[in-house]
C-alpha cells in the first residue's frame, strides 16, 4: 500500500521553528520583573517556562540524535532576560543542525526521551512543539493580564 506523507521532514522542522519564532517574539515582549515573578492561579513564572523549554528542546533532541536516553535535567539558571533569550538563539541553529541528522526512516524507531518517555521518535518530536504551545499560550496570558498585546499566534514564519 502506498502512503503519502502529510508533512515532509524540511516542512516540520520550519513549522517547529515558527512555533520557535513566535515563542521568542513572546518572551521579549516581557517586562523583566514579570517576567520572573508575575503568575496567574499558581501557575509558574514565564521565566521558568522558558527555562523548561531550554531544558528540553536541544537536550531532548540531542538525546535522539546520540540514542541516549539521561534523564531530565532542568538545573538551569538564568537570571536576566537576556540571558534567555541569547540561549533561546543559540539553541535554535542547534535543533536545526540535530534534526537534520535523523534520518527520516528513524522517526518511526521507539526512543525514551528523558529515560522516561518510551514513545516513537516521531510522537518525542511532536512533545517538544506541543510543550512549547502550551506554555507560550500561558505566556500569552500573563502579557494580556498585564495589560500588554502578545504577538498574533498565527503569525509564524
Amino acid at each position: 500500500m502506498e502512503t503519502t506523507a502529510i508533512l515532509t521532514k524540511d516542512e516540520f522542522l520550519r513549522h517547529w521553528l515558527g512555533h520557535r519564532d513566535l515563542t521568542r517574539r513572546t518572551l521579549d515582549k516581557f517586562p523583566e520583573k514579570e517576567l520572573f515573578e508575575f503568575s496567574i492561579g499558581g501557575m509558574r513564572p514565564f521565566s521558568d517556562l522558558i527555562m523548561e523549554l531550554l531544558s528540553i528542546a536541544e537536550p531532548g533532541l540531542r538525546g535522539i540524535v546520540e540514542r541516549n536516553d539521561q534523564s531530565y535535567d532542568h538545573q538551569l539558571a538564568l537570571t536576566t532576560k537576556e540571558e534567555l533569550l541569547a540561549k533561546w538563539d543559540a539553541d535554535t541553529p542547534k535543533i536545526t543542525e540535530l534534526f537534520n541528522q535523523i534520518p527520516e526512516e528513524d522517526f518511526h524507531l521507539t526512543h525514551n526521551l528523558f529515560g522516561e518517555y518510551n514513545f516513537p521518535i516521531y510522537s518525542n518530536l511532536l512533545y517538544f512543539v506541543d510543550n512549547e504551545v502550551h506554555h507560550r499560550a500561558q505566556g500569552f496570558v500573563y502579557l494580556r493580564a498585564l495589560g500588554i498585546e502578545p504577538p498574533f499566534f498565527w503569525d509564524r514564519p
